[in-house]
């Protein structure tokens, strides 16, 4: 008797397609990515110069950490200027950071409270996301503008003639002045985008939760440290993260907001540092090379540490459980 069953039918995959659609993204990246990241690990253990292919092993990171005997040798220089420079790259971005997640926080839930019932809330959103698309060329300009040391400056063009002052205020020459401008001028331009974060992890919230800590009577202090905030913990890691390693790399505002041809010390960050140090009339590859692989080394281990201090070690094992 003949068999009439059918042969099963071959299933085909075509995950393996899915490869072929993703390998454009994996070759750019380490093309402009991965190498350049090994190269410039390679260069910070070679001389300066644009011929120097002497490798010195870790002389750059001991010049620019540890320095070099003698208060006036060239390793010290180097030394007091990076530490400077890595100095006012934390200032920068702990005081632009300050700023910008008490405000984002504070609109995020305002905005997000259904209580308060806003209209026109996805105007808002537009108008504060803005700065955010803005060119940091463009927002330099402006508030040089605004800023100016001269009285041609808006503002002090305004305090002269309501006679606040008599005579111009250094707004970017000023150490601290130049500084709490860079922080508002970075805040404002980031707050918006670090607002959005934070209302979409607010609005993942189910809204049960809140009814039922309304019916306990729970006030909107109580509610928003013993609900939202241990929720939003997630949410929060991330965006402190994010903008850690967006302030540690900190560059185009500071380097921007001068006038003249000489950026101020106190505006110099780590960033700058390693731009100035490039681009000088004998650059100095490896100084930059080396600055670069030290703030990439600071800026994983704070990663990391923030990351694991927000993280409950607990976590895995309560799941399991």
């Amino acid at each position: 008797m003949q068999n009439t069953a059918r042969k099963p039918h071959k299933m085909v995959s075509y995950s393996k397609y899915g490869y072929f659609f993703i390998l454009p993204f994996f070759l750019v990246y380490s093309f402009f990515m991965i190498y350049p990241l090994i190269n410039t690990f390679v260069l910070s253990f070679k001389g300066n110069g644009i011929t120097s292919d002497q490798f010195v092993g870790l002389q750059n990171y001991q010049f620019l950490l540890f320095g070099e005997e003698g208060q006036f040798s060239a390793g010290a220089a180097i030394q007091k200027e990076f530490l400077n420079c890595l100095g006012n790259t934390f200032i920068l971005w702990v005081g632009n950071f300050v700023i910008q997640l008490l405000l984002s926080l504070l609109l995020a839930v305002w905005f997000s409270d259904v209580r308060v019932k806003i209209k026109g809330t996805g105007f808002f959103k537009v108008v504060m996301y803005l700065p955010n698309i803005i060119t940091a060329a463009s927002v330099a300009a402006i508030f040089l503008m605004i800023f100016g040391n001269t009285k041609y400056g808006a503002v002090n063009s305004m305090l002269l003639n309501f006679g606040w002052i008599k005579d111009a205020f250094p707004f970017i020459n000023d150490a601290w002045a130049s500084r709490i401008l860079v922080m508002i001028i970075q805040s404002w331009m980031w707050f918006g985008n670090t607002m959005l974060l934070l209302m979409s992890g607010i609005f993942g919230i189910d809204n049960s939760i809140y009814e039922a800590a309304s019916i306990d009577g729970s006030s909107g202090l109580h509610t928003f440290f013993r609900i939202t905030m241990p929720i939003l913990k997630p949410i929060f890691i991330y965006v402190v993260i994010t903008s850690l390693i967006g302030g540690l790399q900190m560059f185009d505002i500071p380097y921007l907001l001068h006038e003249g041809r000489t950026i101020r010390p106190t505006l110099k960050t780590a960033a700058v540092f390693i731009y100035d140090n490039f681009h000088t009339a004998q650059p100095n590859y490896g100084y930059s090379a080396t600055a670069s692989v030290i703030l990439f080394i600071i800026t994983a281990a704070l990663g990391v540490f923030i990351y694991k201090f927000n993280t409950d070690s607990t976590a895995p094992k309560k799941a399991k459980k």
